[in-house]
């Protein structure tokens, strides 16, 4: 009669994601219609004052409990457990007084795929009796830990993109009741001892001043409780809430207040701390327990408040629009169908509306055809759209002055993620921000984030062509070649006899090189895939490179491999792989170092080298798996490099790439052998801050911008790219450009005063990464190394540049020499 269990998803490997729902026997027994109450609450429009008024009367508050989204921090999902017996058992007048004024979600283990590998790894390192050694196997997880989920996602920056079916469950069920309070629950290093709210700066611009007064609230009361009990505790010094994609930063951008908590961890049965004493798993989960209550005691006596707080945050946010002067956002969609789709069934999926012209129409302007998407500002959901869709979210002034004179004293910086996440910018697509609300039919899109696929004159008398240019042709291609089919790809564009011009990439589908039953398989494949393909009656093409051509080159059925295990980067690596198989599905087979020292290399066509994460390839494989890879190439393999990963390509007495990595820019002196040197006047302090520099050190570290880059159009690596593509880049890794009798920089970022797209970065480096190589190409004998200087898979949320990883899988085979 209290306690309600809902399962709302499942995770990769099948497991269910279930969270319980507790509170008073009368409110269970009303849940439909309480959750029903909040949705109508959350759409302000739809409501006279005097209903909104009696809602928030009748309402009760609501406190999601969210446990160990990272698998390997495991006392939040026992503490939600005890917690939860807690709430059903005890009969006090505090826990009674709760469960009257508050709805209480707990959602014990967001990451059971994660959780899973933790402990079962832990358990079998366990010997005669449990170690809280340090150094011990059990506290030291093997590749990959239990951080991530099952294709190593870190969920807890997942949330702004949506491409894990745990992060999208969980947003789709918590839009079925909006908690007004959101606890993310987490775990540390084990010297570290207990974080909550509030969060540190910076704090995004889009939380409003009433949502941070409650942070302060429930920070003081669990202070309280934890004074109380003689626990030591922290807060505003680390977790910021300025990057959106947290578990803890989502909800605010709803209109709830959502809020980290961290807990030192035992990371097993317990650990030895710095200063010797032992921390148990059994402190952590008390110390959350405790955390929890005090929390939901805080939600009981604001109850008022909180629903108060979250209709006004919707209403104003709708009206917030028109009065800066902003009224829709508009995307033309012009090209990349499938990206546009794709992005607005995300938007569609964090509650945002999304309407699609269902015929021409001109705003601010600007002409736009059918087909065109338009997002009104007018709606609850404005914070979040705004967060999602501008090009930068600014960063407080004062906070960015600090770090700059933090930088200056050699000291880290304290931003604590990337500072941008434009979704349009990452998608590499078109917005234009218009302050009118255009007057046009329209229809309200959903969630489904594949286009529809089609095939136009499907008893053509030659064969079809797929367009090339989105993820749609690409799974088109993936698929085909499962399939057993052949296809061609164009290096450069044409000109059809239909009078239709073809873009570079595009795919040609000849009846004399397939089954008779092509067309069958054709339409089979559109439909799965969201590719528009188009019959051809004849091979006639007017100009351009004809079928037949060797710019016209065949693209074979391959096999991918990928190199796993220390010491690459298991999100590098994680996202590289599920850009393949989940992104166009295509397999991949993931080989450790270990192997590949001495494997026969000759089955496979591609192997892909993710970013490293500690160590190095060097070490890792030797000379002799290099040669290895060495003959791999030089047989016709393509060896791609993601990251980091390209300064292994730079190591060794015969480089596999004539790139060098650079030192900072500096005007330091080298320094001299000498004890003594001659004097020098230090005529203004700038130079005596020169002389603090080292001579030879590396760029800054730039914790995250999204940079422009220039693509050279006449590669035919760049086939069916935009003239200009959007990265993500993170790190220090700068590198000079291939000469030209070397290789291709077939990508390089943009001059100095464009390279800036979203975000923020050290001016220095601004100037130095500006013109550098995003991609570069070299041969060698048959084959080819392809290095991406930054990941073009990060957190596969950088979709603009998945194209070109797949032109680098399947169009670089194609490009190779070798024998088949």
């Amino acid at each position: 009669q209290q306690v309600k269990l809902v399962h709302y998803g499942k995770s990769w490997q099948g497991r269910p994601l279930f969270y319980a729902v507790i509170g008073s026997s009368s409110n269970i027994s009303q849940l439909a219609e309480i959750e029903a109450g909040m949705r109508k609450l959350a759409e302000p429009s739809s409501l006279s004052e005097p209903e909104a008024k009696q809602l928030i009367a009748s309402l009760p508050a609501s406190v999601w409990i969210a446990g160990s989204l990272h698998g390997n921090e495991i006392s939040p999902a026992d503490a939600a457990m005890a917690l939860a017996y807690h709430l059903l058992a005890d009969q006090s007048a505090l826990t009674q007084q709760i469960l009257s004024n508050t709805l209480v979600y707990i959602d014990p283990l967001q990451n059971p795929d994660g959780h899973h590998r933790f402990v079962s790894r832990y358990y079998a390192t366990v010997g005669l009796e449990h170690s809280p050694d340090r150094l011990s196997a059990e506290q030291n997880e093997p590749w990959p830990n239990g951080r991530t989920n099952h294709y190593l996602f870190d969920m807890n920056r997942d949330w702004i993109s949506l491409t894990q079916p745990e992060t999208a469950s969980r947003v789709k069920a918590l839009q079925q009741m909006y908690p007004l309070l959101f606890v993310d629950s987490h775990e540390m290093g084990g010297d570290m001892g207990y974080y909550f709210s509030p969060e540190a700066e910076p704090y995004n611009p889009h939380i409003q001043a009433s949502q941070r007064q409650v942070l302060n609230k429930v920070g003081q009361n669990n202070a309280k409780w934890f004074d109380e009990l003689g626990y030591h505790y922290f807060t505003r010094e680390i977790f910021d809430a300025f990057y959106p994609g947290y578990g803890a930063s989502w909800p605010l951008y709803y209109g709830s207040v959502s809020m980290t908590y961290e807990m030192a961890s035992a990371r097993g049965h317990h650990y030895r701390m710095q200063d010797g004493q032992i921390l148990t798993f059994a402190d952590g989960i008390q110390r959350n327990f405790v955390a929890f209550k005090a929390t939901l005691e805080t939600a009981s006596q604001q109850a008022s408040t909180l629903l108060q707080n979250f209709y006004q945050y919707r209403k104003t946010a709708a009206a917030q629009g028109e009065k800066e002067g902003l009224r829709s956002f508009i995307f033309a969609a012009e090209r990349d169908l499938a990206g546009h789709q794709k992005l607005m069934g995300v938007l569609t999926q964090h509650g945002i509306k999304v309407e699609q012209a269902q015929q021409a129409f001109r705003a601010c302007g600007k002409d736009y055809q059918a087909g065109s998407y338009l997002i009104r500002t007018n709606q609850p959901s404005y914070h979040l759209m705004r967060t999602l869709l501008d090009d930068t979210v600014p960063m407080d002034k004062a906070f960015l002055e600090k770090q700059e004179q933090r930088r200056a004293n050699n000291l880290p910086d304290q931003i604590y993620d990337v500072t941008a996440w434009s979704l349009p910018l990452m998608y590499n697509l078109e917005m234009q921000r218009c302050n009118q609300a255009p007057r046009v039919n329209t229809t309200v899109v959903g969630p489904d984030t594949l286009i529809a696929g089609s095939v136009s004159n499907p008893d053509a008398r030659y064969g079809f062509v797929v367009p090339w240019g989105d993820m749609a042709a690409a799974r088109f291609l993936s698929a085909a070649l499962q399939q057993g089919l052949t296809l061609r790809s164009s290096d450069l564009p044409f000109t059809h006899q239909n009078g239709q011009r073809y873009p570079a990439g595009t795919l040609v589908l000849s009846r004399a090189d397939n089954p008779a039953d092509l067309t069958t398989k054709v339409q089979q494949l559109a439909q799965q895939s969201g590719a528009r393909v188009q019959g051809l009656d004849n091979s006639w093409v007017t100009e351009g490179p004809n079928f037949g051509s060797f710019n016209v080159p065949a693209v074979p059925k391959i096999n991918v491999a990928m190199l796993w295990d220390e010491p690459t980067n298991p999100l590098s690596a994680g996202s590289a792989r599920f850009v393949l198989e989940r992104g166009v599905g295509y397999p991949v087979t993931a080989i450790r170092p270990a192997q590949l020292r001495s494997a026969d290399l000759s089955r496979y066509q591609v192997l892909i080298l993710p970013a490293t994460g500690g160590g190095s390839y060097q070490q890792a494989l030797g000379s002799v798996g290099s040669e290895n890879l060495r003959q791999f190439v030089q047989r016709g393999g393509v060896l791609i490099t993601l990251g980091n990963a390209t300064s292994y390509l730079l190591e060794g007495d015969k480089p596999l790439l004539s790139s060098k990595r650079e030192y900072q820019v500096s005007e330091q002196e080298k320094p001299a052998s000498e004890a003594r040197v001659p004097g020098r006047v230090l005529a203004e302090y700038r130079e005596f801050e020169q002389m603090l520099k080292p001579y030879q050190a590396d760029p800054d570290w730039v914790p995250g911008f999204i940079a422009n880059a220039v693509v050279d159009q006449n590669h035919w690596l760049t086939a069916g790219i935009a003239e200009q593509v959007r990265s993500l880049y993170v790190g220090n890794h700068i590198y000079q450009p291939l000469r030209i009798n070397d290789g291709r920089n077939v990508v390089n970022f943009a001059a100095p005063k464009n390279l800036l797209a979203g975000g923020f970065v050290w001016e220095e480096n601004r100037q130095q990464i500006a013109h550098k190589p995003l991609v570069m190409v070299q041969s060698h004998g048959r084959g080819q190394v392809i290095a991406f200087t930054q990941e073009p898979n990060f957190r596969a949320y950088v979709d603009g540049m998945h194209l070109l990883y797949i032109n680098a899988v399947f169009r670089g085979a194609a490009h190779a020499g070798a024998l088949r």
